[in-house]
């Protein structure tokens, strides 16, 4: 009901939109809050509609590169994840700067320069995708009903209209690039670009190549081989490893019909559990409170600096790694953040880092082998 009750927010608050809106908007970032200082190089952000019908706009965050932004490799970064926002990838992985972490006070998160950002060699745009995800948005609820290929089709409409409003870029070696569940969009994406360049489609991209990092294929060693890596790290015994290997040959993993297997994996699970999935040799993480200490704060304060903060995550402890994305979701949540990026009012109430399940989403690409064959066999470069 919850998960129902919030699409029926988001799809009302995107109603309520200014209907007239041109096909792209672009906003220039001289500095981003809680920043000391300026930024390494220049951002650039904006929207672009792909779905002329529905209203749908991808939001978009351009980082020149710090080099020579002129002859540089351009990368198109989509996020993983059921719906997570590219900000992500922006301030925990490859982008320019980071999130201090220090405990959250009420006030706006200070950022930090990251000096290891892709962005020393690379320029990136990073893209809010699908449609629903961080500020993203669709104008008619229909427009959120999307799949990975209806997605992978907005995302090389987005490309072409991107390039069409920065031709400066088209000659620039371009790479496709995701992590997680995108392991399979960035193939389809970059199969598809190829066959515009095959067929002469303007504007022509200057496609190198793909990369991908721990990505989802669709195939059932996504789930399987997680088992021989527990094993070979220790997680669970050789006896439980044998059992599962003697006894779920041919069986589907998530639902087995073999009791042993069945119990086996049943076990697996819960020794998987007592470790940290993103990494075990990280501390397990120990939520503090349902909800984040802000109820302390001045609500006058609350509704001066932030949007709407409905569904605030737990509260980490400050030593667990996702104490990152505690703060990310109230510096992206405050108006002065907002403001600076150019965020249409009424577009997104409330960002958050990752939609589970609460929008429709269709996963029809079963397997993204094909495509990364498809795109290695026409001289173009997959890095996994």
């Amino acid at each position: 009901m919850g998960s129902l009750l919030l699409f029926v927010a988001i799809c009302l608050l995107s109603g309520a939109i200014a209907a007239a809106s041109p096909p792209q908007t672009r906003t220039h970032v001289d500095s981003l809050p809680g920043l000391s200082g300026a930024l390494p190089s220049r951002l650039e952000t904006g929207y672009v509609t792909v779905d002329e019908e529905s209203g749908a706009e991808l939001f978009y965050y351009f980082v020149e590169s710090e080099g020579d932004p002129g002859a540089d490799p351009l990368l198109f970064w989509i996020p993983g994840g059921d719906r997570c926002s590219v900000l992500s990838g922006f301030f925990f992985e490859i982008g320019p700067v980071k999130l201090v972490i220090e405990p959250y006070n009420g006030s706006l998160p200070r950022l930090r320069y990251h000096p290891y950002s892709w962005t020393k060699v690379a320029s990136i745009l990073f893209v809010d995708s699908p449609v629903g995800a961080g500020f993203s948005f669709s104008r008619d609820p229909g427009g959120y009903d999307v799949g990975d290929v209806s997605s992978s089709l907005q995302l090389v409409k987005f490309l072409s209209k991107w390039f069409g409003d920065h031709p400066e870029y088209l000659a620039n070696p371009f790479y496709v690039g995701g992590c997680s569940s995108a392991g399979k969009i960035v193939p389809f994406v970059a199969q598809k670009i190829s066959e515009d360049i095959e067929a002469a489609v303007r504007p022509s991209l200057n496609l190198k190549g793909c990369l991908v990092g721990n990505p989802v294929t669709g195939e059932r060693i996504d789930y399987e081989s997680g088992v021989p890596y527990c094993h070979g790290v220790g997680i669970i015994s050789d006896q439980l490893y044998e059992t599962i290997m003697e006894h779920c040959k041919g069986e589907d993993y998530e639902n087995p019909k073999n009791l042993i297997c069945k119990q086996a994996l049943a076990r697996f699970e819960e020794l998987k559990d007592e470790v940290s999935a993103p990494h075990i040799l990280y501390r397990r993480c120990n939520y503090l409170s349902p909800n984040p200490n802000i109820h302390t704060i001045d609500r006058k304060i609350l509704t001066e600096e932030f949007a709407v903060l409905n569904h605030p995550p737990a509260r980490p402890s400050i030593h667990c790694r996702n104490y990152a994305s505690y703060l990310l979701y109230f510096w992206a949540n405050n108006n002065t953040t907002r403001e600076s990026l150019g965020i249409k009012k009424g577009s997104v109430n409330e960002w958050v880092r990752c939609h589970d399940n609460d929008l429709p989403y269709t996963r029809d690409v079963k397997s993204a082998m094909k495509y990364h064959r498809n795109v290695t066999s026409k001289a173009v470069t997959t890095i996994l």
